[in-house]
């Protein structure tokens, strides 16, 4: 019950009363793993309500923002027990774009719902993507542009996972407002989005969980 409450005061932005409650919980010996999971749910649905035309830009902005806050404040201390997620995405804007508003709302709210993303940042040249993706094991690659010239980025970016011999065992996301289906053919993704609940679908779909 409290576990439901604390998703829906995360998605009103009750920031105090969330923060008070989550205080309460802790105090009576509650798992701060139960409760990170909690304000997962909380994520979905912003994301939700986002896709459904509720909540806008803004609103995801603050959400993404309000949950680092919070969960920072639950996340077990070095060597302690890590929250369990549902695995590892590289992600970053592709060399020669700049932009990071999108990448950063996407992020976090793939954050928000479970998944640990290793956020490379931006003007990302194709050779950093591979070296993370070796490191990390990630099975999800996310490429974000908001320009046209980005898209020879995403599509180098690609192509360097195939020369590096990792296609078959990465999937690999585009995103931004000016993506579709034409881009995403000529870059050679997998798939694309314009908002991070495209995001939370691509991935889930990616690894096979079920769609809420």
């Amino acid at each position: 019950m409290v576990g439901t409450q604390l998703s829906k005061m995360l998605a009103d932005f009750e920031e105090e009363a969330t923060l008070q409650l989550i205080k309460t919980e802790l105090a009576e010996g509650a798992d701060p793993l139960a409760i990170l999971e909690a304000l997962r749910d909380g994520m979905m649905i912003v994301s939700k309500r986002f896709e459904e035309g509720e909540y806008f830009l803004p609103e995801l902005i603050m959400a993404g923002e309000l949950f680092k806050e919070i969960s920072s404040t639950l996340r077990p201390a070095p060597g302690n027990k890590q929250p369990v997620t549902k695995g590892p995405i590289v992600f970053g804007t592709v060399q020669g774009d700049i932009h990071d508003i999108g990448k950063e709302v996407t992020v976090a709210v793939l954050e928000g719902v479970g998944y640990e993303v290793h956020d490379l940042g931006v003007n990302v040249p194709p050779e950093q993507f591979i070296k993370k993706l070796q490191e990390t094991g990630a099975g999800i690659l996310g490429l974000s542009g908001l320009i046209t010239s980005a898209f020879d980025g995403m599509k180098a970016t690609v192509d360097a996972v195939v020369k590096a011999g990792l296609r078959d065992r990465v999937k690999i996301m585009i995103g931004g407002g000016i993506t579709d289906e034409k881009v995403r053919d000529y870059t050679g993704a997998d798939a694309f989005g314009n908002n991070p609940s495209d995001a939370i679908r691509i991935c889930q779909k990616f690894i096979g969980e079920k769609l809420p």
